[in-house]
Formats: C-alpha cells, sequence, structure tokens
C-alpha cells in the first residue's frame, strides 16, 4: 500500500515545467561534482537497497520450500529450520531498512544543509542592484522547495529507482525459473492497467497544479494581509468581509480539489489492488489446473502468487522513472541557476584591508549608469532592463570630482532625481562606478575588502529597517560583543534611551516586523544609536532626519552634532539645520555637481542651491505654528 502510494504520488506531480527539458552531461556531471563528498555514504546506500531487494525476494522460495519439502515430507527439523530462516529474513530486512533510511538522511539532510548555505551565502553577498529586480518569494523558493526538490534526486528517485529496477528484474527472474508461462500472463495483464492508470495520473496531474496555484495565492494573500502594513490597510478601508468572502472562495476551490483529488487518488489505488488481485487470482486459477495436472508443484504456486503481487508496483512506477529522474534535475539546475548568477562586486585577488582609517574620501572624474539586468535569470524576477537594441545604459553620474577631508561636514542636496542617493552609495561599494574612481584613505575601493571597507563606514537611511527581534538584538548588529552599557551609552546619545526604558521590558522589549512597534522618529534614533555603537570612521545620513519633529529633530541634531566631531559625514538631507551646518556643500543636477561651497557662499551666488534653500525656507516656515512665522 505505501508503495502504492509512493507510485500514485509520483503520477499526481506536476510535471508541466519538464515540457521540451533535458538532461545535460554537463548537468549530470555538475550534480555528481556536487555530490562527491557523499559518493562513498551514496555507494553503501544503493548497496544496501540491493541487499534489501534481494532479501525481500527470498521468502516466497522458503515458503515454497515450506510446501513442497517440509510439509510433503513431514520434517518437522526442515520446518523449523525455514521458519528460522523467514524470522532471519524479516528481521535482517528490517535491520537494513534502518541503515537505508539513515543512510539517507545523511545524505539528503547533508545535501540540504550544503546546498541552502551556499545559496545562502551567494544570495546575501550580491550587489544591491539583484535584490531591486528579483522576487523574494523566488529566492525564498529555491532555498526550500527546490533544494528540497535536488535532495530527492538522490534519497527519493535515486532509491526508489534502484529499489524497482533491481526488485522488478529479481521477481521476474525468480518467476521464469519457477514457472515461464504464468510469469508471461502475469506481465501482459499490465498494460491493461497502465494506460488507464497513465490517464488517471494526468488527472491527478492537473487537479495538483490547480491546487497548488489555489494554495500559493492564499499564502501570498495570508502573508500580505497578516502583516502590519496590510493589517492596517484592510481596517482603515474596511474590508474585513470582502477578504472574508474573497478567501472562502478560494478556500472552497481548494475544497472541491481536494475531494476530486481524493477520488482519483482511491480510483487509481483501487485499479492497482485490483489489478494485483485479478493477475493472482489468474495465476493461481491456471496455476492450480497445472497443480492438478503434476506439471506444477503446491509450493511453487504458492510463491507465483506472492511474486505476482511485487511486480506490477514496480513496472506502473518504472514507467514514471524518467519523468521522477528528470524532475528531479530541474530542481538542481534551479539551483546551479542562482549559484551561477554572477556577483559583478567582489573582492579583487590583491585587495587589502582598510587598517586605521581616518575617513578622506575622494571621487575622481567618477561616471556611473546602473548596471543591467542581462546576467539575472527571468525566473528569479523581471526580465532584463537593457533595450533590444542594445542602447547603452543611461549614466545617473557624470564627471563627479570631490575631495572630502577627514572630519568634514559635506552635505548632498539637489533636486529629486539629481543623484544623491546614488552618489553616497558608491563609498561603502554597494554599486561599482562605470569610470573614475572612489578612493577611501588613498585607496580605490575596489582594492579594499568590502568587509574592511563597510566597517569603516556607518550608514542611516530614510527608512531604517528593523529586525522582528528585541531592540538589544538590532544594536548588537551593529556590534555583536557590546556590553548593556554600551548599548545604553550610544542610546543615550541618539536621545532614544528614555524612549527604550519607558518599554515593557526594554532592551528586551520586540519591535516587530520591521519595528512596527516604534514611531517613524523613534526607528530613525535607534538607528543612529545602531550607527553610534559601530563607532565608524565615516558616516553617511541619507535623510536620517525627515520623519523628525521639531522636537526630535532638535534633539538628534544636538546628538549627531557631538557624534559626528571627528568624523567624516556625507548627509542627502532637505532639512535646513543640517545643511546650514555643513562645512561643504554638494550641489547635484542631473548627475553633475553644478556648485560646491559653504552655505553663505552658495546662497549669495544665487544659483539652484538658493532657490532649494528659498524653497526649504519657505516649507519650514508653512510647518512652524503662526507665532513663529518669520524669515531669518
Amino acid at each position: 500500500m505505501m508503495s502504492a502510494w509512493g507510485v500514485m504520488h509520483s503520477m499526481s506531480a506536476d510535471r508541466s515545467g519538464l515540457e521540451g527539458k533535458k538532461i545535460t552531461a554537463g548537468t549530470r556531471r555538475r550534480v555528481w561534482d556536487f555530490a562527491r563528498s557523499y559518493r562513498l555514504s551514496i555507494v553503501a546506500f544503493i548497496g544496501t537497497v540491493i541487499a534489501s531487494t534481494f532479501l525481500g525476494l527470498l521468502p516466497p522460495l522458503v515458503i515454497r520450500e515450506i510446501f513442497d519439502s517440509a510439509i510433503a515430507e513431514s520434517d518437522g527439523g526442515y520446518l523449523n529450520l525455514l521458519f528460522g530462516v523467514l524470522i532471519a529474513a524479516a528481521v535482517g530486512e528490517a535491520l537494513l531498512s534502518l541503515v537505508e533510511r539513515r543512510l539517507s538522511a545523511n545524505i539528503g539532510e547533508g545535501l540540504i544543509f550544503d546546498l541552502r548555505l551556499r545559496l545562502f551565502d551567494h544570495v546575501q553577498r550580491m550587489p544591491l542592484a539583484f535584490f531591486t529586480r528579483t522576487q523574494t518569494g523566488t529566492l525564498v523558493s529555491r532555498l526550500n522547495n527546490d533544494v528540497i526538490g535536488a535532495q530527492r534526486a538522490f534519497t527519493g528517485t535515486l532509491g526508489t529507482v534502484v529499489a524497482n529496477i533491481i526488485t522488478l528484474a529479481g521477481t521476474l527472474i525468480a518467476m521464469f525459473v519457477l514457472e515461464w508461462r504464468l510469469t508471461l500472463l502475469a506481465v501482459v495483464i499490465l498494460p491493461v492497467f497502465v494506460l488507464p492508470a497513465r490517464r488517471v495520473g494526468r488527472g491527478l496531474q492537473a487537479i495538483t497544479r490547480e491546487g497548488m496555484n489555489l494554495n500559493a495565492s492564499m499564502n501570498n494573500t495570508m502573508t500580505e494581509r497578516f502583516n502590519v502594513a496590510g493589517a492596517l490597510l484592510v481596517k482603515l478601508f474596511g474590508r474585513h468581509d470582502d477578504e472574508a468572502a474573497d478567501f472562502s472562495d478560494r478556500a472552497g476551490r481548494v475544497r472541491d480539489i481536494g475531494v476530486r483529488s481524493a477520488m482519483y487518488s482511491r480510483v487509481f489505488l483501487i485499479a492497482l489492488t485490483l489489478v494485483g488481485a485479478v493477475g493472482t487470482a489468474i495465476v493461481y486459477w491456471l496455476g492450480g489446473h497445472l497443480a492438478i495436472d503434476g506439471t506444477l508443484t503446491a509450493g511453487t504456486l504458492v510463491a507465483l502468487g506472492l511474486y505476482t503481487v511485487r511486480i506490477y508496483v514496480p513496472l506502473t512506477s518504472l514507467s514514471n522513472a524518467r519523468v521522477d529522474v528528470m524532475s528531479a534535475f530541474v530542481s538542481f539546475e534551479r539551483v546551479f541557476e542562482v549559484l551561477d548568477t554572477p556577483n559583478p562586486i567582489i573582492d579583487s585577488p590583491g585587495a587589502r584591508d582598510l587598517h586605521q582609517p581616518v575617513g578622506r574620501v575622494e571621487f575622481r572624474g567618477v561616471n556611473f549608469a546602473y548596471p543591467t539586468a542581462d546576467s539575472t535569470p527571468e525566473s528569479l524576477g523581471v526580465a532584463a532592463t537593457s533595450s533590444a537594441d542594445g542602447a547603452a545604459p543611461v549614466e545617473v553620474l557624470s564627471g563627479i570630482d570631490l575631495d572630502i577631508s577627514p572630519g568634514q561636514m559635506v552635505a548632498v542636496v539637489g533636486p529629486s532625481g539629481s543623484g544623491k542617493t546614488t552618489l553616497v552609495s558608491l563609498v561603502p561599494r554597494l554599486y561599482d562606478i562605470t569610470d573614475g574612481e572612489v578612493l577611501v584613505d588613498g585607496i580605490d575601493v575596489r582594492d579594499l575588502t568590502q568587509a574592511s571597507l563597510r566597517t569603516a563606514i556607518g550608514t542611516v537611511t530614510q527608512d531604517p529597517h528593523l529586525f522582528h527581534d528585541t531592540v538589544a538584538a538590532n544594536l548588537r548588529y551593529a556590534r555583536p560583543d557590546a556590553t548593556d552599557a554600551q548599548l545604553a551609552e550610544a542610546c543615550r546619545a541618539a536621545r532614544i534611551h528614555d524612549v527604550i526604558a519607558a518599554l515593557p521590558d526594554d532592551y528586551a522589549t520586540v519591535v516587530g516586523e520591521r519595528g512596527y512597534r516604534l514611531s517613524g522618529g523613534e526607528k530613525q534614533r535607534l538607528a543612529i544609536a545602531r550607527m553610534l555603537l559601530k563607532d565608524p570612521a565615516i558616516v553617511i545620513l541619507d535623510e536620517a532626519t525627515s520623519h523628525l519633529d521639531t522636537e526630535n529633530e532638535a534633539l538628534v541634531q544636538e546628538a549627531l552634532t557631538e557624534a559626528l566631531r571627528g568624523r567624516t559625514s556625507l548627509v542627502v538631507a532637505h532639512r535646513l539645520s543640517t545643511i546650514v551646518d555643513a562645512d561643504v556643500i554638494v550641489v547635484l543636477d542631473n548627475g553633475r555637481i553644478t556648485e560646491l561651497g559653504t552655505h553663505d557662499e552658495l546662497r549669495l551666488a544665487g544659483g539652484l542651491y538658493a532657490e532649494l534653500y528659498e524653497g526649504l525656507l519657505r516649507a519650514e516656515i508653512a510647518q512652524r505654528p503662526e507665532a513663529e512665522r518669520m524669515v531669518p
């Protein structure tokens, strides 16, 4: 019955993605190379399967001896011996089954570990551009579903195919030796079952595919509606009943599919059982006549009947063996597809660490265009962004020359889309420039190890990300060995300690998904505390005070003024308080530096900065209480 369920599962699996697929020699070689460290376990596993299969062929022969020799000759001693052989065969098969399962688990779980670790490490090292054009759910699926599918190639498909081949070959040989006419008769019956069974299998595939799509749709709905932002949106629009009705419709279709699938499955199992029963009955009927005629012994007839049952499941399973093997190898190909996605931002062979950074930053003739998605498989996200006619990517930054001395505070301003965030992203090498050089302490960032470069840089973005973990864990992401006293010191400097102390479990409080238990200003101050805990030589603030009200901004500005002292800082900001205090202001427009100087110099120059400043000034005055609306 378990074997029958396995065959049914194989026949019901969705094969729509296998059309036109071929297993290349390169894929087979690469799969074996990947599994090379498990080759001894694989050989032992196959050997155990073979031994277990042959041991399973022994009982019918022993039973034949019991009927034809022990009982016919009234030999009690021989009967006792055969009884012992049956018990030993059963115990041996059980022990081999345990060994087989242990080897299978070691190989399978080891492969899952290796594949997941390789995939996770490769993906999380990919440049930022990779994540902007790939779907998170697709990557997670590769780490889960496809890795498990690849594992089944060794522990499921491989073992099943080998066991079925050995079982079928051994059983047919034994049956032919015992009585070739009855063996041919038993085999002739099989097509009567296989052809309808394949039709049932195609129906099961269609049902399975529809059910998987509906379940995926429901999972996506639950993921979107059960996070804080989704739940809030549903509540604000009062769509609870509509959401429940929509979910009920899809869940109802899954229910109906489940009923149809259950009926298809039962029909398949009944058919398989019926064919086995009919085949066995025919063998006993014809064999009984042969036994009456004296051309066949009773023991041989019983053994043939037992063997007959053993040939139908393997034959049916092997009719799908190619598809099963193909499905397993396709999972490997999908894993390799991610592993083969090139990472354009890697440490050069001679990369060196940045020791004791002082914070000098230079841009020399920098041009930059965002990379296209040509190297990213379309199955991981959107199609490639490069145009069909091979047009060159549009440059975002052009001819950037900038020299930032250690300890300087540089404000980067400009219209929306002028390249401000892109400019500061080049310093920690989130992207590689198209032309020119970006240097830190006189060394091209491409000649530094990424780990040491990013250790020297602290960043606070406009929308800081917090993990669904405690406040302390989020802070220690910057410095895992930080003491509680150091956490509190950083939070006091960021003016967030009192807020944390008022939480139910203070620093042990879980902040929720993306930090939803904190306000926007509190999240930013916590991110600033995390940056201060890192103690970097270079600080990048990308709209880090954008979510703060006037009171909080004043507190954080006070903290930042102290925290940034002695550090090089690049600040992308629209707040006047941040811009005015900068040592140097860089004005970007259409990816070029159009103005450079202090606040007073640029305001008197009457260019783009003066226009931006006046616009920001009017906006801030409009936000003040009426009694405070006085233009400075």
